[in-house]
């Protein structure tokens, strides 16, 4: 059964850090419908100015991160005495389990394209040890033909190309960019839920428009098929198993109650928030 259209969601610009200037995409009120997705940001500038004074050091807790560039170079550094730069076509996956500190400074570059996205840890996993790593632009497989490009940066793409393999939600993440006027079809997990973020371009889904810097949520199916515009479209494709859990979340802390959110702000208070012995 081929997905059709449940909600679009147009991105709001926001400032978030110490001064970036973002597109907010989901967020609070987006939770229920996009679960295991909590958060997307979109990052799309020619300003350095617009991003350059970053997000200095600050806290999370169960949940991952994942932030992935098109364009552009992001510094990062986190409180398990990691430090590394992400460059064009690169991605960071952060899981910060129980707690981690981390800051990412965006370098000034011709073009900030890209975005950064949360997904939540399920309820037995919200206080792993925090884990980290790089994706680099060789670990992301390419499949391209005549109508497409397609970039499998998480999960798989026709059970043939493979991207990393998270340990605690199976997302599938795909950098896809089609061609003008083609279609572009895949298969997907029938119970996953499925939505797409628009980039560039724009195209449609059994003939109704999707439009650039907008997420698409799609029921559920087995099959999803879109076409470009005459300008072509380039999206990224997101789809995991929902959770179907409580979620409470303030600022940075995403848990499952109020009262593990108090205990989370509590212990940053008296600097026990760290239970992973920091190198730094």
């Amino acid at each position: 059964m081929k997905r059709e259209i449940l909600k679009v969601v147009k991105g709001q610009r926001t400032v978030d850090g110490a001064g970036v200037n973002l597109v907010r995409v989901l967020g609070h009120d987006t939770v229920d419908e996009f679960d295991p997705f909590l958060m997307l940001d979109a990052f799309d500038s020619t300003d350095p100015n617009d991003y350059i004074k970053g997000f200095p050091f600050h806290p999370h807790r169960g949940i991952e991160t994942v932030t992935y560039l098109v364009n552009g170079e992001m510094e990062h550094q986190d409180s398990l005495g990691n430090k590394g730069v992400i460059r064009d076509g690169e991605c960071q996956w952060m899981t910060a389990g129980s707690g981690i500190m981390h800051q990412e400074m965006p370098k000034a570059s011709d073009k900030m394209l890209g975005l950064q996205l949360w997904v939540n840890l399920p309820k037995e996993d919200k206080m792993t040890d925090p884990q980290y790593f790089d994706i680099s632009k060789d670990m992301i497989k390419t499949f391209e033909d005549e109508k497409s490009t397609v970039k499998v940066i998480a999960g798989n793409y026709m059970n043939k190309i493979k991207g990393v393999d998270p340990k605690f939600i199976k997302v599938t993440l795909l950098d896809i960019d089609v061609k003008p006027n083609e279609e572009f079809n895949i298969d997907l997990n029938e119970e996953d839920n499925m939505f797409i973020y628009v980039m560039t371009g724009e195209g449609s889904v059994a003939g109704k428009k999707v439009e650039s810097k907008s997420a698409v949520l799609f029921n559920k199916g087995d099959e999803f098929s879109i076409k470009a515009s005459e300008n072509g479209i380039r999206f990224i494709l997101f789809a995991g198993k929902p959770l179907h859990e409580p979620v409470a979340w303030a600022g940075p802390v995403v848990m499952n109650t109020r009262d593990q959110l108090q205990e989370t702000f509590r212990e940053l208070d008296e600097g026990t928030f760290i239970k992973h012995n920091p190198k730094m």
